[in-house]
């Protein structure tokens, strides 16, 4: 047998016995990525053809053996990510491996070795590439011995407790590609023996202690593509050779006291994907990254740039929402020009931003959510109904874009009344359109209408109450510990500019306890109204806290009266009153926006209507242990819908 693999079957305890017999043959062994435990077998020790082991990604524990380096034709050995550790401080297991004399990689990442690097460390082959001994707990003083393993090509020793000084040797190491020193405790300058690394890609000295300044020589490394110095004590300025790295893709100064403007040759930088240069002392900024193919949207940290006194963006791919903060507010239009998805504020001559999260009015009927427009609203929101907003023409009429001054983009229908027929389209499209519900079709949101003008808005709704149950049903269900929002009212539901609602201030939010899944004690209220009666009196919440909430809210929406509305005075509220007269006279609770005797179909939506109100009171019965779950809710809502949907025949399918 020259290969043995027992890797990716996460197989676990300790490996078959049968193996003790030794395999004199094998050449590879695979145990990789399993949950094999107990110490590192013994089987394999004497395998002197074996040239790979991979036995990462295990839970083997105990000491690393100083016999692998029995094993004289390794060249890749990888123990990564187990609970290994050394025999003693100086990791003597190392100095038996410098027998192996093919050894190209030593993989020992994220074992705790807890020692200190050895001089031995030098000792390796020259056939020795790379070294990972990420997070190992080792500490102590980078011997200058490492400069002796003159063909590596990556070492890595992040997160470690190593201290002191890079030591000068490391200069030597000229086919190294990739060095990462990043979260240890390593002070005093950077060397500049660094620059003698003429083959680097990758620099990672982030989260240590190093002073002064960066080496100006760092700018001759032209293979240099990432450099990560963040969080140091770094001071100067940077190093005007810093800016002749023009093929750089990703670098990291943030963190540290560096000083001084920056100068124009940072657009010298023209593929870098990634800059950070926050949290320093930097003045007169100027940046111009204009006439280049950035996109995406600008990032609002760039706000906290408080020093920066010129900025020009222009003519690049950028998009969203210029931000409002810092310099922002003293750029002009020229910064922003020839980004044709950006908007904002009119001064910067960008179109205004269209709303995402809509608070609902607290009604949430459609005389509170739908707004009335002027003909000459949607004239100037259309640019004169022109035919670069045009989206489409129909039968009785044509589509236009639209985009009001407060950011709200809608679709606009114009009616041509001077066809026969199009007045009569405008009356049963709204008949109709008030009420479908489909993802697919648009939704009435308003509409403007006068002897010569038509048009239609769109708009959704009792899917809103869905959207919010489903929210609770995964606030209570969803996790281990449920969430208890505490404060469920409509104007804590957003909706974005598809209509779709998201249950948002979470500000007085509870997570229970292991010890108590019933009921907890809180000192924050929420607010009147809506609030559970046994929250009220004693301060005690629950997820039928929440449901109690909901049905409030749930009743608010169809009766289009508010818990708090003056019409309920003395020991009249609103759910008393929907209770007196839910199975007498629905009608007289209705929103009559929502419901009238005359509609096509009324019965059904009657029914509907009916049962909604029904599930609002079982959600505000007076004992919460009686109250049903969200679950249910869900479920019954979806129910109402689709029994009411049903009755409806073709495409005339009407929505509450």
């Amino acid at each position: 047998m020259k290969f043995l693999s027992l890797g990716n079957n996460t197989l676990s305890g300790s490996l078959p016995s049968s193996l003790d017999l030794g395999l004199p043959n094998v050449e590879k062994l695979y145990l990789g990525f399993n949950n094999f435990s107990g110490p590192i077998p013994s089987f394999f020790l004497n395998s002197s053809k074996l040239y790979l082991v991979e036995m990462g990604w295990n839970s083997f524990s105990g000491f690393i053996p100083n016999t692998l380096g029995n094993l004289r034709n390794l060249k890749l050995l990888s123990l990564r990510n187990n609970y290994l550790t050394s025999s003693n401080p100086e990791l003597s297991f190392l100095f038996s491996l410098t027998n192996c004399n093919n050894l190209e990689e030593l993989n020992l990442a994220g074992n705790p070795l807890d020692g200190i690097l050895p001089s031995s460390i030098g000792n390796f082959s020259n056939s020795l590439k790379q070294i990972y001994m990420l997070n190992c707990n080792i500490s102590g003083n980078i011997p200058p011995e490492i400069g002796n393993l003159i063909n590596l090509t990556i070492l890595s020793l992040a997160v470690n407790k190593l201290n002191g000084s890079i030591p000068a040797s490391l200069g030597r190491l000229q086919k190294l590609q990739a060095l990462a020193f990043r979260t240890n405790e390593l002070e005093r300058s950077i060397p500049e023996d660094l620059c003698r690394l003429t083959a680097l890609f990758g620099l990672d000295l982030k989260d240590n202690k190093f002073s002064g300044s960066i080496p100006a020589c760092l700018g001759n490394l032209s293979t240099l593509r990432i450099l990560l110095l963040s969080s140091n004590e770094l001071t100067s300025t940077i190093p005007s050779t810093f800016w002749n790295l023009k093929d750089i893709i990703s670098f990291n100064l943030s963190k540290n006291s560096l000083t001084g403007p920056l100068p124009l040759e940072i657009g010298n930088l023209k593929v870098a994907i990634t800059m950070d240069l926050s949290r320093n002392y930097f003045s007169q900024e100027f940046l111009d990254l204009s006439n280049n193919n950035l996109s995406g949207v600008i990032p609002n940290s760039m706000e906290k740039l408080l020093y920066l006194e010129y900025l020009n963006l222009s003519f690049n791919r950028l998009e969203g929402e210029i931000p409002r903060g810092g310099c922002f507010g003293n750029l002009s239009a020229e910064s922003f020009v020839g980004n044709d998805l950006l908007c904002g504020s009119p001064n910067l001559q960008v179109p205004p931003c269209k709303s995402r999260d809509l608070p609902i009015d607290a009604n949430m009927s459609p005389q509170a959510t739908r707004r009335r427009f002027s003909y000459l609203e949607l004239f100037r929101a259309t640019e004169r109904f022109s035919g670069s907003n045009l989206i489409g023409v129909g039968s009785f009429g044509s589509v236009y874009k639209a985009r009001f001054q407060d950011g709200m983009e809608v679709a606009v229908k114009v009616f041509h009344l001077q066809i026969e027929g199009a007045l009569k389209s405008f009356d049963e499209e709204c008949e109709v359109m008030k009420s479908i519900r489909h993802r697919n079709l648009v939704k009435i949101f308003s509409s403007c209408s006068n002897d010569d003008f038509k048009a239609l808005v769109y708009f959704s709704k009792l899917n809103i109450m869905i959207d919010v149950a489903s929210a609770l049903d995964y606030l209570h269900f969803g996790y281990s510990t449920p969430v208890i929002h505490c404060d469920l009212k409509p104007s804590n539901v957003l909706l974005d500019e598809n209509m779709v609602a998201h249950l948002s201030d979470f500000g007085i939010a509870k997570l229970f306890s292991a010890e108590d899944q019933s009921m907890t004690q809180a000192q924050t209220l929420a607010t009147i109204g809506y609030m559970a009666p046994e929250y009220g009196r004693e301060g005690k919440v629950s997820i039928k806290g929440d449901i109690y909430s909901y049905g409030i809210m749930l009743t608010e929406v169809f009766t289009g009266k508010k818990p708090t509305d003056e019409f309920f005075a003395g020991e009249m509220s609103l759910k008393s009153w929907v209770s007196d007269l839910l199975h007498s006279s629905v009608m007289d609770l209705m929103d009559k926006s929502l419901l009238r005797r005359d509609d096509e179909h009324f019965a059904a939506k009657e029914q509907c209507v009916t049962s909604i109100l029904n599930l609002a009171m079982a959600c505000t019965v007076e004992s919460p242990k009686n109250r049903i779950n969200a679950k249910d809710i869900v479920t019954r809502l979806i129910k109402f819908r689709g029994t009411l949907l049903g009755t409806i025949e073709g495409r005339r399918r009407i929505r509450i």
